[in-house]
């Protein structure tokens, strides 16, 4: 309204029921609510796809505890290891990173479900005119030349959501903060693995210099004792030479897996969130209990609770909500608007029944002819949801093959550690036997040489399958998402399972 007027005339003629107007639009917002009520929203309501999976993993023969608990990690007993799992789920830039982005999908959420209420908004404004008294229009006598306005509104509008676009839209969001919070889990679960898996390598890194250091030692000695029998003139310098080099190769070798050491470190570093950290040296892979393996059986729904695959259902949930929100956009779109105020030219008088306004309405929109433009954003959401069907079809897929290698993985360690051994304990016996012959003068120093490689070879292998066995319980923990639980019966703990090996 032209504020030029005399705010008393604009109150006559503005009102004659502002009582009734407020009734009205009551009555009017009731029975939308209604309507919205009953009104189904157009769109797939979403169903999970079926899983074609076998009933259960193969390979579950060899039996264990049947639950597992989420915080796998302190099935190792190790304090530290431990302790840098948990410091990394706490500092690590990548968590702070996805805990950003759940808050991010959860403020979209509440916007997404605050424009399913209307919208009240306070206006207000202050004028003061001065008209002029020699334009092309006398001024009447009666009218002021000085005018002054006040107004204060309350106004809103709301959509009508007849076609369940706002609905469909809010499920969306809803299953979008879902994932998002799916995702969250996905970095924990990779970075509690990616800290275990590098804190065992630093350990098997340290037992293998280990390893090396008492090897080095030993030929220092079997160095010595080739050039003492050499003065002696009993061994010639052949074997002075041969002790020599095979003394250089073994410190060459404690100088590499001296650096690897520090490279992992650096890594176990900067996933805990602080670089530049040490680790002081542990007391070997030896000394760690191994978790307990999954009972026989296990059945392949336990990769649904992968966060992954959660996260990865929640992306097709939102896909397949948003096919309705592009639905609804084809057909017509009521509004209602409303204001209610008051004008006067005292502020004193705003609020009075005589300067009260108000207005009522209701708008429609409906597209007739778009040339097949809205058609196309729904078969374009249908077609993101099918890619979202398959990518959620593959990572089931996915999961249930990294859940049966690290199986097969795990079996082949535990039933490889008995033949390790006894080729450990072999070679340390060849090697004895050897050096008798050898100082006896049976034989030469090449065939010292020879079972001192196969002795460092056999330590290492030993070492390294402990790791292998480590490495691929930490697989599995992954890979089932972090431990497992079933439930007590004949499929669980009452089915004969015996413990894990060690």
């Amino acid at each position: 309204m032209s504020a030029a007027r005399p705010a008393p005339r604009i109150a006559a003629r503005t009102t004659g029921g502002p009582r009734a107007a407020a009734r009205t639009t009551s009555l009017l917002l009731a029975c939308a609510a209604l309507a919205i009520a009953g009104c189904a929203a157009v769109g797939p309501d979403y169903r999970r796809p079926p899983s074609a999976l076998p009933a259960a993993f193969p390979g579950t023969s060899a039996a264990g505890e049947s639950i597992v608990q989420p915080r796998w990690w302190t099935l190792y007993g190790d304090a530290t290891l431990t302790g840098l799992v948990d410091e990394a789920l706490s500092r690590n830039a990548d968590v702070r990173l996805a805990a950003a982005r759940v808050e991010e999908t959860e403020a979209v959420l509440d916007q997404a479900r605050a424009a399913m209420f209307p919208q009240i908004d306070l206006q207000g404004s202050s004028s003061r005119t001065r008209s002029t008294q020699v334009g092309a229009v006398p001024l009447p006598a009666s009218a002021p030349v000085v005018q002054s306005s006040q107004r204060l509104v309350l106004s809103t509008s709301f959509e009508l959501d007849f076609w369940g676009r706002l609905r469909r839209a809010d499920e969306a969001a809803r299953a979008q903060a879902l994932g998002s919070r799916y995702g969250e889990g996905v970095v924990a679960t990779s970075l509690a693995g990616a800290t275990a898996q590098a804190y065992f390598a630093l350990r098997s890194l340290e037992a293998q210099a280990d390893s090396l250091a008492a090897t080095v030692t030993a030929r220092e000695g079997s160095l010595d004792l080739a050039r003492r029998r050499a003065a002696g003139g009993v061994a010639s310098d052949l074997d002075v030479a041969q002790a020599g080099g095979a003394l250089a190769d073994a410190r060459v070798q404690l100088r590499e897996l001296r650096r690897q050491r520090a490279i992992v470190e650096h890594q176990l570093a900067v996933l805990v969130g602080r670089p530049g950290a040490g680790i002081a040296p542990g007391t070997g892979l030896a000394a760690l209990p191994l978790p307990p393996v999954p009972p026989a059986g296990l059945p392949s729904s336990l990769v649904d609770r992968r966060p992954d695959v959660r996260q990865a259902e929640q992306t097709l949930a939102a896909a397949s909500a948003l096919i309705g929100v592009a639905k609804a956009q084809e057909y017509p779109t009521f509004s209602l608007t409303a204001f209610l105020g008051g004008q006067a030219a005292d502020l004193g008088n705003v609020i009075s029944g005589a300067g009260r306004v108000g207005s009522l309405g209701a708008s429609v929109f409906w597209p007739v002819f778009d040339a097949g433009r809205f058609e196309a954003r729904t078969r374009e959401a249908e077609a993101r949801a099918e890619q979202a069907a398959a990518v959620y079809e593959r990572t089931v897929q996915t999961a249930w093959r990294e859940v049966a290698d690290a199986l097969d993985t795990l079996e082949a360690a535990t039933q490889s550690e008995a033949d390790v051994r006894a080729r450990l304990d072999a070679a340390r016996e060849a090697l004895r036997i050897t050096q008798i012959r050898y100082e006896s003068g049976y034989s030469g120093y090449l065939e010292v040489l020879d079972a001192q490689r196969t002795l460092n070879g056999a330590e290492l292998a030993s070492i390294q399958n402990r790791q292998a066995r480590l490495a691929s319980s930490v697989e599995l923990m992954k890979a089932l998402g972090g431990g497992w639980t079933l439930p007590a019966g004949p499929a669980g703990v009452a089915s004969g399972a015996r413990p894990a090996g060690r």
